[in-house]
This record gives C-alpha cells, sequence and structure tokens, in this order.
C-alpha cells in the first residue's frame, strides 16, 4: 500500500476527465486520472464519430479516446488503472481510498464518472451495438439520413429522440411498452404532428435482427396478449434513460432527483468546497463528447483557481 498527495485528483477517463487533466498539466498542477473501469468513457463503445471539431473524415472513437490519453500524458498528467472505492471529503486534505488499497490525498478533486445508457440487456442488442443499435441520436443519426429507424422508449428522452430524427430519417416507428407516453405534454403534441413519425404502443422489443451488414429487422411482442411482429428497420435506438455514475458521492455532494451532480450555475462547482464536476455525470440535456470536454476545462481552471485561493 502506498500513500501520495496530489494537487488535484481526476476521477474518469472520458472526454470530460482528459480534457481537465490537459489544462491541469499545462497549469503545473501534475494532475492524477484515476481511470476506472471503462478509460475512455462512452467513446470507446463507440465506432464512427462524425461530429468531434477538427477532423474533416470520420474518426474512431475509441481512437480518438487513445490521443487525448496520450496528449494528457505528454503535458504531464499521469494515468492510474485503479478505481476509487471511498472518499473522505471532510478531512483536509481529501483522501481517495483505491481498491488496489493505495490512499492518496488531494487538495482538489474533479469527478468526471460519466453515465451510461440503460440498454434492453438483449443479447442481440450487444452484438449490432455501433452496427446499427445505438443510445444517442445525435451522435449517429446522420448515418441514418432517408432510411428507417426505431426508437424504443416513451419518456422525454424516447420522445425527443424521435423528434430529432424525424428530421433525418424516412421514417420513424416508436416502441413504446405501454399505451400512453411518459413524455411531456408539449413533446407529446409534436410527435403525434409529425407524418413520418408512427408509434407501436403496448410493444416491446424481443430481438434484434441483422446480418454482416447490420441491423434489418426488430421482432416484437404485445404486452397485452401473445401477438408478435416483425419490423423492418435499418437503425435501433434505445431511449429508456442513462445512470449517472454517482452512487459512490451520494452521501459527499448534492444530487439531483436522477442522481447526477448538482453544480452551480455556470460553473463546476459542486455543494463540496473543492470538488467540482464535469460531463455526463453533470449533464443530462447535451451528453456529447464536446460538451463533456468543454466542462473538462472548465472544471480545471475552477480547480486552478481554488488552489491559488487555498494558497494565498
Amino acid at each position: 500500500m502506498t500513500h501520495s498527495h496530489e494537487k488535484i485528483i481526476i476521477i474518469g477517463a472520458g472526454a470530460a476527465g482528459y480534457t481537465a487533466a490537459i489544462y491541469a498539466a499545462r497549469a503545473n498542477l501534475s494532475p492524477v486520472i484515476l481511470a476506472g473501469l471503462q478509460p475512455g468513457g462512452q467513446l470507446t463503445i463507440t465506432t464512427d464519430v462524425e461530429n468531434y471539431p477538427g477532423f474533416s473524415d470520420v474518426i474512431q472513437g475509441p481512437w480518438l479516446m487513445q490521443e487525448m490519453q496520450k496528449q494528457a500524458e505528454n503535458v504531464g498528467a499521469r494515468v492510474v488503472y485503479d478505481i476509487a472505492t471511498s472518499i473522505n471529503a471532510s478531512s483536509s486534505p481529501m483522501q481517495i481510498t483505491l481498491d488496489g488499497g493505495d490512499v492518496l490525498t488531494a487538495d482538489s478533486i474533479v469527478i468526471a464518472t460519466g453515465a451510461q445508457a440503460r440498454w434492453l440487456g438483449l443479447e442481440s442488442e450487444a452484438i449490432f451495438n455501433g452496427r446499427g443499435v445505438s443510445a444517442c441520436a445525435t451522435c449517429d443519426g446522420f448515418f441514418y439520413k432517408e432510411r428507417d429507424v426505431v426508437v424504443i422508449g416513451g419518456g422525454n428522452t424516447a420522445v425527443e429522440e424521435a423528434l430529432y430524427l424525424s428530421n433525418l430519417c424516412r421514417s420513424v416507428t416508436l416502441i413504446h411498452r405501454r399505451d400512453t407516453l411518459r413524455a411531456e405534454q408539449i413533446l407529446q403534441e409534436r410527435i403525434f404532428k409529425q407524418p413520418n413519425i408512427s408509434v407501436e404502443w403496448n410493444y416491446t422489443v424481443t430481438e434484434i435482427l441483422g446480418n454482416d451488414d447490420g441491423v434489418n429487422a426488430v421482432s416484437l411482442k404485445s404486452t397485452k396478449n401473445d401477438d408478435e411482429k416483425k419490423i423492418s428497420t435499418h437503425g435501433v435506438f434505445v431511449a429508456i434513460g442513462h445512470d449517472p455514475a454517482t452512487k459512490p458521492f451520494k452521501n459527499i455532494l448534492e444530487l439531483d432527483d436522477e442522481g447526477y451532480i448538482k453544480v452551480k450555475s455556470g460553473t463546476t462547482l459542486t455543494s463540496k468546497s473543492g470538488i467540482f464536476a464535469a460531463g455526463d455525470c453533470v449533464d443530462k440535456v447535451y451528453r456529447q463528447a464536446v460538451t463533456a470536454a468543454g466542462m473538462g476545462c472548465m472544471a480545471a481552471l475552477d480547480a486552478e483557481k481554488y488552489l491559488a485561493s487555498i494558497d494565498d
């Protein structure tokens, strides 16, 4: 077991964490990144990335994350492949215990642990992930221009994804297991006005079908009776919500009713002095790599200002 003290520790190694590390390293803060279970975050399970600025051609999500990591390390960040199991934020300096037994202390912490999309749990869903199955219409909708897609869900996220896709795709079929939507009324009114959106009420997806070229259909089963059917489709967008990776912080920081970390408006300041939060563990609206990176930059600058104040 080793003990070390750091000026800044960044928990999470996605777009927000790596960007925070780049800015913190350039400020001579020698940041440590705790990479956790999935270094690179959600972009490691994303194939084609076409909306991250700076690249004229389509790039691969895992490659982009590798480049961000190299950039962070090249300017002075250190990556530790371990998981934070507990944080003592009441001590000064704050103390982080790692799964491997090491203990780190820190003057400041940036939480960039992200969020995970909820999935249906089908084996075929995993097989076609990135080849016709997605959890982000804004990320992947462009690849289905003038094609037929389905959206699974009935809340705000599902309806917003369906509306977004209706401007790109030939047709959008919303599949919902109930006979009424949970989405806000104004969103429901919009979806029912869209001529290329239809709804399959009282059905669940039991299988995603396809071949080497990708998805070509979904199998549905009625929630009311034994009725089953197939719908041809080129893409499946799962929109049944996200879970922020914030459980370890629920007794330390103020979270909202969905578990996202609350920050002071226009900043990355959390309810605990010295702890900052960025990316999808905070942001439940945009959830893009570029917005996560922007928040990572903000967190590093906020932490740098905080560290300067305590040095004074």
